[in-house]
């Protein structure tokens, strides 16, 4: 199937919310791990979204060139083509976009698309997401306000962040503190701010004691209850169930039981990253140890082509992170959902 339209998008989301289950959202870097997601979803029959991070559009776009733009149209123009022959519908990302980041990244990816769209083709993303996590709130919805009228323009829905993910991702640092749990008080605010839908679709990365990085089960305190409360309290005033299409961010390492929580209080979409780099990675080790004698040229032999021939090791690398996204999609009952 192709790129998802925005309405096919727009689907998606409302059945992830209807059926109470959540796309993982695949960062993905390369050609290899992008076609490694498509697999993974295929395998699962789960529709997904892929997703390209400011440092992975600039990898994508060459590591000497660094043009963050450069690499995400490549990227999306790349994936138009191929996603057509996987059997999933699959929505195109960005992920955490900074301010110091917006003018290099989502501001000329959405007037892109906006060009795009007028002359009849559609968005080049599907999505967009700012991060105005590391500013203060009042500043954070008003450059959110700019951007969700400019995604909506393009036919685009807009992701934002009310409160901060902590550790670390592409140089984006997140403190461990109190601000990794987002209040009820944020959540009327960003509604107030952004309102319900009725100014252009966006989702909402509402904090509750995520980070980013590596850590195991029980290695930080997760309270998805915050998502509950941010729901009602937000629910109750403007009379709406479940007001809010929520992000979980920093995931990786946590429990099937606080994933089960977040979707269960409105959580549509969740970004996995450390997990599927560490499952694209593992095989690669193996395969480098176990053919060490192949892959370097030992006391001046001359190797064995086969195995440092890229696509030996890189079809493992691909199989293990398809294998990493398929358990994700299960992990987050959207295994079977495929529109």
């Amino acid at each position: 199937m192709p790129v998802a339209t925005p309405e096919i998008y727009a689907e998606m989301l409302d059945k992830a919310k209807r059926e109470s289950f959540a796309y993982p959202a695949i960062n993905v870097s390369s050609s290899q791990t992008l076609h490694a997601a498509l697999q993974g979803f295929a395998e699962a029959g789960s529709d997904g979204i892929v997703q390209v991070s400011t440092g992975g559009a600039e990898y994508i776009s060459g590591p000497t060139i660094k043009n963050m733009v450069t690499g995400s149209i490549a990227f999306a123009k790349f994936a138009e083509e191929v996603a057509a022959s996987y059997p999933v519908n699959v929505a195109l990302h960005t992920d955490h976009c900074p301010k110091d980041k917006l003018d290099g990244f989502v501001r000329p990816l959405l007037e892109l698309s906006t060009e795009r769209v007028k002359s009849g083709g559609l968005p080049y993303f599907q999505s967009h997401m700012w991060d105005g996590s590391a500013i203060e709130m009042d500043e954070n919805l008003e450059i959110a306000k700019e951007l969700l009228a400019k995604a909506k323009a393009a036919k685009v829905i807009l992701e934002v962040e009310i409160g901060v993910v902590g550790g670390e991702e592409d140089g984006v640092v997140g403190a461990i503190d109190e601000k990794l749990y987002t209040s009820p008080e944020d959540a009327l605010a960003t509604a107030a701010a952004l309102g319900l839908g009725e100014n252009g679709r966006y989702m909402t990365a509402l904090t509750f004691g995520n980070v980013h990085g590596v850590y195991k089960p029980g290695g930080v305190t997760l309270r998805p209850e915050i998502l509950k409360q941010a729901q009602e309290v937000v629910g109750e005033k403007y009379g709406v169930d479940k007001p809010f299409d929520l992000v979980f961010h920093g995931g990786s390492g946590s429990s099937p039981e606080e994933i089960s929580a977040a979707v269960d209080y409105g959580v549509i979409k969740m970004n996995v990253d450390t997990d599927t780099q560490y499952a694209f990675t593992r095989p690669v080790a193996a395969h480098m140890f176990s053919n060490y004698d192949g892959v370097l040229k030992v006391d001046g032999e001359v190797g064995n082509k086969k195995a440092y021939d890229p696509r030996a090791w890189g079809k493992a690398a691909e199989a293990g992170m398809a294998a990493r996204v398929a358990e994700a999609c299960e992990n987050l009952r959207s295994a079977g959902t495929k529109l």
